[in-house]
C-alpha cells in the first residue's frame, strides 16, 4: 500500500501497544502506517508523526534514537508517547532520570488548561502509565501542559509543533485517550483518509503484482483471518489452492463446518487429514513454546508435501501476531510468545520471498470490515477467533485424545449456551480450557478424582488488551450443570476472571 503523502507516520520504538496507535488513528478516519526506526526518515511526506513508547531506557547504550534535525525538517505536528516524550525532552535540551519506582497502571491526568491536546477533556481523567524513567530537567522551550495527581509533569509542549505525553492514549484504560489523539491530529492539515474499500483495491492490486502467474498455496482453518484471505485471493483472480489441514486439534464438528462454509462462498478447498501425525509429534510434549514450534513447523511440512512445488505460501497473519512474536528483524518489541505463523520455517520462507501476508498490517475488526466488502456472510465473519495451534493452547501440559475430547465437549456446551442466551455476538472470544489439575469431587455418592475445566469469555478490540465478560449467573450455572452432568472426566467448572494484561487471552 502506497500512502506516501499526508498520512500519519507512527515510528516504532518497541512498545507492545504500538500498533494500537495505528488502529486508533484509523478509527478516527485517517490513514496511518507503522515504521521501524531504521526506516526513518524514508517515510514519504507524512502529515503528522507519532513517536511510540518502548521497553528501553533512554540511558541504555543501545537505546533507539532518531535524527532530530530530519524530524524537524518535516515541519508537521509530532507527538511523543512515553519513550517518545522522553526522547523529545532530551533532544530539546532536557534530561531523563530513573523514577523512584516503576509506575504501571492508572493515574490521574490534570491538564493545565482545557485547550490544545486536552480541549474538551474533563478536569481530571484516568490515564494508563507504564514507565520506569521520568523527565527531570526541562529545556528552555518546554511548557508543562499537564501533571498527574502528584504534580509530576506528564505532558509537555515545545513550540506549536512538538508534544509529548507520559502515558498511553491508545489503550482503553486511558479513558479520554482517543479524544487526545483526535485533538493532536487536528493540528495537522489535509490528512489522508482511511477507507476500507480503497484498501481492498490496493491489496488486490498488490497481490496480483506480487503473485503474477505463480501458484499460491493458501491455508484455511475456517477462522475469519484465513477465510478473508482465501476469498481475497479468489477475488484477485490468482491461481490458488486452498488447503484445510485437519491437525486433530479442532473443535467439535469443526471440519465439516469449515467445508460447508467454503462451499457456500464458492471457494473450493482440499482437506488433508493429518491428526495422527500431529498428535504423534506432540505426544509427551508439555512446554508451550515447543508445542507451538512443533505445530507451526509441521503445518508447513504438511503443506509442502501436499502441494509439491507451489511457489508461494499465503497466510492470514494479522499485526497482533507479528508484534507479540517480535519476529520482525527491525522490531524493538519484547517477545511475548511465538505464533504458529512466525516460527523459524516461516521466517526462512519470508527471506526467500515465498510468503504472502496481505493482512499483516490489520486488526481483527478491520479484517471483518474487509470481509464484508468482499461479500462474506456475516455469520462467518462473526465467528469467534480460534488460534492456529487449535486446542493445543487450551490444553496445558501434555496433549492426549482424552483431554482433547473433554475440551471439545465442554467448549461445545459453553458456546451453545452463549448462543441460546443471546451472548455469543456480545463476546469477542469464548472457549473452554482444561486445567491440568485433578480435584476431589462426589459423583453418584462416590468419591471422584477428575479434571477441572475453565471457561473464558473476553471482550477485546484487537487482542492486544482484553477484559473478562460479566456473563449472567444463570448462563454460567446452566453451562456448569450441563458440563458436570454430561462430560465424563470433569468434576469442577471454573470461570476465568483475568484481564490481558497481565494474563494472555489463551492459556498458552
Amino acid at each position: 500500500m502506497q500512502h506516501e503523502d499526508n498520512h500519519v507516520a507512527v515510528l516504532d520504538f518497541g512498545s507492545q501497544y504500538t500498533q494500537l496507535i495505528v488502529r486508533r488513528v484509523r478509527e478516527l478516519g485517517y490513514f496511518a502506517r507503522l515504521y521501524a526506526i531504521e526506516d526513518f526518515p524514508e517515510i514519504g511526506n507524512p502529515g503528522a508523526i507519532i513517536l511510540s513508547g518502548g521497553p528501553k531506557s533512554t540511558a541504555d547504550s543501545d537505546a533507539p534514537d532518531l535524527d532530530f534535525e530530519a524530524l524537524k525538517k518535516f515541519g508537521v505536528p509530532v507527538l511523543g508517547l512515553c519513550y517518545g516524550m522522553q526522547l523529545l525532552n532530551i533532544k530539546f535540551g532536557g534530561s531523563v532520570h530513573p523514577s523512584d519506582k516503576r509506575e504501571y497502571g492508572p493515574a490521574k491526568l490534570c491538564p493545565a488548561a482545557p485547550e490544545g491536546l486536552f480541549e474538551g477533556l474533563a478536569h481530571e481523567s484516568q490515564v494508563w502509565m507504564s514507565h520506569s524513567d521520568t523527565v527531570r530537567d526541562l529545556g528552555e522551550e518546554c511548557e508543562v501542559i499537564a501533571r498527574n495527581q502528584h504534580g509530576t509533569p506528564v505532558a509537555l509542549r515545545w513550540g506549536d509543533k512538538f508534544f509529548g505525553i507520559q502515558f498511553h492514549p491508545e489503550v482503553t484504560h486511558t479513558h479520554e485517550g482517543t479524544r487526545i489523539l483526535h485533538n493532536f491530529l487536528l493540528q495537522a492539515k489535509n490528512l489522508e483518509p482511511f477507507r476500507i474499500d480503497d484498501l481492498k483495491r490496493e491489496i488486490i492490486d498488490g497481490i496480483r503484482e506480487k503473485v503474477g502467474n505463480r501458484q499460491v498455496v493458501c491455508g484455511v482453518s475456517g477462522g475469519v483471518d484465513s477465510t478473508v484471505l482465501a476469498v481475497l485471493l479468489h477475488e484477485a483472480g490468482v491461481n490458488i489452492r486452498a488447503i484445510f489441514v485437519d491437525h486433530g486439534l479442532m473443535r467439535k464438528d469443526e471440519g465439516e463446518e469449515v467445508r460447508s462454509n467454503f462451499h457456500r462462498m464458492g471457494v473450493p478447498i482440499e482437506t488433508v487429514e493429518a491428526s495422527e501425525l500431529f498428535l504423534g509429534k506432540l505426544a509427551g510434549v508439555s512446554e508451550p513454546e515447543k508445542k507451538r514450534d512443533i505445530i507451526g513447523n509441521l503445518f508447513i511440512d504438511v503443506f509442502w508435501e501436499a502441494v509439491g512445488d507451489a511457489e508461494l505460501l499465503a497466510q492470514g497473519t494479522l499485526y497482533p501476531d507479528v508484534i507479540e512474536s517480535a519476529s520482525n528483524a527491525k522490531s524493538k518489541a519484547s517477545k511475548i510468545k511465538t505464533h504458529h505463523n512466525r516460527v523459524d520455517r516461516i521466517i526462512e520462507l519470508q527471506a526467500e520471498g515465498k510468503v504472502l501476508e496481505p493482512l499483516a498490517e490489520f486488526f481483527k475488526d478491520e479484517v471483518r470490515a474487509l470481509g464484508a466488502s468482499l461479500g462474506i456472510p456475516n455469520d462467518i465473519l462473526q465467528r469467534h477467533p480460534f488460534p492456529g495451534p487449535g486446542l493445543a493452547v487450551r490444553c496445558p501440559g501434555d496433549i492426549t485424545e482424552e483431554k482433547l475430547g473433554i475440551i471439545r465437549e465442554c467448549d461445545a456446551i459453553f458456546i451453545d449456551h452463549l448462543k441460546a442466551f443471546g451472548w455469543y455476538d456480545k463476546v469477542w472470544q469464548a472457549y473452554a480450557a482444561l486445567v491440568p489439575v485433578k480435584t476431589v469431587g462426589v459423583k453418584g455418592d462416590e468419591r471422584s478424582y477428575e479434571w477441572a475445566i475453565s471457561l473464558r469469555a473476553v471482550i477485546s478490540e484487537d487482542a492486544m488488551t482484553a477484559d473478562w465478560v460479566e456473563l449472567p449467573y444463570q448462563l454460567l450455572r446452566q453451562t456448569s450443570n450441563d458440563i458436570l452432568n454430561g462430560v465424563a472426566g470433569i468434576n469442577r467448572v471454573l470461570y476465568d476472571v483475568s484481564t490481558k494484561p497481565p494474563a494472555s487471552i489463551e492459556w498458552e
